[in-house]
């Protein structure tokens, strides 16, 4: 029997070997089963936030070193994320446990009612011995070539490497994912994680993330599927409203 159909022998007349008859071979489609269409996996949606701006923005390495505050200016790049995220249901708060991190998630949590946690995988690169050095200062030294060109090789003296920062930062984005699957997540952070983080869901060497800019303030979201590539929905984004990511999913 044919695999796809029944198959039927009927006879006609016509001229034949010994009674007139043909025999033609006829065969009917068996109809199929109805196909069920396939269920598409709901994303995870994190949203990767630098901290506002401080005092020392720009000028130097702060790196882990306690009392840094948001400026004026950090202030309000802070209440302008949580008002992007107006409309876009938010699952969960997590932040660096650095204050200007905290400071910066603060008027999101105001809005949104949610606990921020801490979350150590979010934290500032350790600079080591680089810690609280002037940026102009740093930017003459020899390494300074190699933290620019081939940062996966540099380690900061006395402190973190950079491939140690991004295995951090993808290692605590990809628990927050299981932790919220399906959910929407807003994670506080620092300029050279979340660059670290962009450039591993892009499948970007680790050798060209410092081509990846991310601004005081800005939002970059990432959406991860279990068994998917992440997709990067937007990178260091200032301005829009966020409420439309889910829509992308």
């Amino acid at each position: 029997m044919n695999a796809g159909g029944i198959e039927e022998i009927r006879k006609f007349p016509g001229a034949g070997p010994r009674n007139g008859l043909r025999w033609v071979l006829m065969t009917a489609a068996t109809p199929t089963a109805q196909s069920t269409p396939l269920s598409t996996p709901q994303g995870t949606l994190l949203l990767l936030v630098r901290h506002g701006e401080t005092p020392t923005t720009g000028t130097v390495l702060p790196g882990r070193a306690p009392g840094l505050h948001l400026s004026e200016r950090g202030r309000v790049q802070a209440e302008r994320v949580a008002e992007r995220l107006t409309g876009l249901g938010v699952d969960g708060l997590y932040s660096s446990p650095l204050e200007r991190a905290r400071e910066t998630a603060e008027p999101t949590r105001a809005c949104t009612g949610l606990e921020v946690n801490e979350n150590a995988g979010l934290i500032e690169c350790d600079f080591g011995e680089w810690t609280g050095a002037a940026l102009a200062g740093l930017a003459v030294l020899p390494e300074w070539r190699t933290v620019q060109h081939t940062p996966s090789a540099f380690r900061f003296p006395g402190g973190e490497s950079f491939t140690e920062m991004q295995e951090r930062i993808v290692a605590a984005l990809e628990a927050l994912c299981a932790a919220h699957a399906g959910g929407a997540v807003v994670c506080f952070s620092h300029a050279d994680p979340i660059k670290a983080a962009v450039a591993h869901a892009l499948g970007t060497p680790l050798d060209l993330f410092q081509r990846i800019v991310i601004s005081p303030g800005s939002v970059s979201a990432i959406s991860y599927v279990a068994g998917q590539a992440p997709a990067v929905l937007m990178v260091n984004s200032t301005s829009e409203p966020l409420s439309g990511l889910r829509a992308a999913l």
